[in-house]
C-alpha cells in the first residue's frame, strides 16, 4: 500500500480506475470510524460506473495511516478540510476534484468546498453532519458501550492498525460537552460548486433535518432520500447511490 505525507505524517492511499479524458477525479473521504479498507469494493464500483479515477485514503488515526498524537479538538473537521486535505491533494497532484464524503467525511468535504479557496468540481455528501443532534449522540454513546463491552473493538481491529486511536479519536470528541455546539450552517452559502446530498431515512446518526439545512444553505443543492437505508447509503443502497452519482456527474461534468 503506498503512502503520502501530510505535515510529516503518513497517509495510506490507493487509486482505482483509469483516466477518462480530463474528467476531474473523485476523492473519497470516509466516515468517523472508516478507513481505506472499510470502503471495501465500493471505490472500484464507483470508478467503473463513472469512468473516472477514484482516490481513496485513510485519514490520520485510521487504517494504516499514522495514529493520532493527541486528542482531537472541536475544530478537527476544519483542520482535516483546510490543512491536511490540501497537503494530500498537492502531494498527489490532484486538482479540481469531486469530493465524495460519507458522514464526517461529508462534513469535511463541505468545509473544504466552502473555505479552502481551491478549485472543486463538486461535492457528493452521504449522510453529512451539518449540526449536532442529540439523536445522533445517543447512537455514538451506544457505540462506546459496544466498544467497551461488545465486539466492536475486535471488528475495528481488522481495518485499523491502531483501533484505539481510531475509536477514541472519534468517540471522545463527539461526546465532549463542547462539541454539542458544533455547526457549519454559516459556511454553506459560500459553497459555489454543485452539491448532491444523499441520506437514508432510517439513519441512526442523523435525521433528514441535516440535509434540509444543507439544501437551504447551498444554492442549487440536490438531494436524494433513500428508503430502507441507514447511515451508510453506499452499503445499504449501492445501486441507487451509483446511479445518482453518475447522473449528477453527467449533469455537472
Amino acid at each position: 500500500m503506498p503512502f503520502s505525507s501530510a505535515g510529516g505524517q503518513r497517509l495510506e492511499y490507493a487509486w482505482h480506475g483509469g483516466a477518462r479524458n480530463d474528467a476531474p477525479p473523485i476523492v473519497m473521504l470516509h466516515e468517523g470510524l472508516g478507513s481505506l479498507a472499510l470502503w471495501r469494493d465500493f471505490p472500484r464500483q464507483l470508478a467503473d460506473a463513472t469512468r473516472r479515477r477514484v482516490l481513496v485514503y485513510s485519514r490520520l488515526g485510521y487504517g494504516k495511516s499514522d495514529p493520532l498524537t493527541g486528542p482531537r479538538g472541536v475544530d478537527f473537521m476544519h483542520t482535516e478540510a483546510l490543512e491536511i486535505l490540501p497537503l494530500l491533494l498537492d502531494s498527489l497532484g490532484v486538482d479540481n476534484p469531486v469530493l465524495f464524503g460519507h458522514s464526517d467525511g461529508g462534513s469535511i468535504a463541505l468545509i473544504h468546498a466552502a473555505r479552502a479557496h481551491r478549485s472543486i468540481a463538486g461535492v457528493i455528501a452521504l449522510a453529512p453532519h451539518v449540526f449536532v443532534e442529540h439523536y445522533g449522540l445517543d447512537s455514538i454513546a451506544a457505540a462506546r458501550r459496544a466498544y467497551l463491552d461488545g465486539d466492536l473493538r475486535a471488528k475495528l481491529a481488522r481495518y485499523h492498525d491502531d483501533a484505539e486511536s481510531a475509536f477514541w479519536g472519534w468517540n471522545d470528541i463527539w461526546l465532549h460537552p463542547d462539541f454539542a455546539a458544533w455547526n457549519i450552517e454559516a459556511l454553506l452559502p459560500e459553497i459555489a460548486c454543485p452539491v448532491l446530498a444523499i441520506q437514508g431515512v432510517d439513519d441512526e446518526y442523523g435525521t433528514m433535518e441535516q440535509i434540509d439545512r444543507l439544501e437551504r444553505g447551498v444554492r442549487g443543492a440536490q438531494r436524494l432520500e433513500l428508503a430502507a437505508c441507514r447511515h451508510s447509503p453506499h452499503r445499504d443502497q449501492p445501486d441507487a447511490v451509483l446511479a445518482a452519482v453518475t447522473s449528477f456527474l453527467v449533469e455537472h461534468p
